[in-house]
């Protein structure tokens, strides 16, 4: 019975060794990948989400700066046809 108990003492440490192992190359292989990706990212010129909502807001402003200046281009026309 001893030896029995032994067998399966061995053999869950060894289960729980290799399950270890396992997380340790799943988290190794994460980390490659994201580095691979992030390279190939960097190779392609991609814009940053940052990048991209920082020209998006400058963008919307001088959309609303161009509006005002043709109010005000429309405002003048019309006083000056009157």
């Amino acid at each position: 019975m001893q030896s029995r108990n032994k067998m399966f003492d061995d053999l869950s440490q060894l289960m729980t060794n290799a399950m270890g192992v396992a997380q340790g190359a799943r988290t190794e292989a994460e980390t490659a990948m994201k580095g691979a990706i992030d390279r190939w990212l960097a190779d392609r010129d991609f814009v940053t989400r940052e990048e991209f909502d920082a020209v998006r807001a400058m963008a919307q402003k001088a959309r609303e700066e161009n509006e005002a200046l043709k109010a005000r281009i429309d405002a003048l026309e019309s006083r000056g046809q009157a």
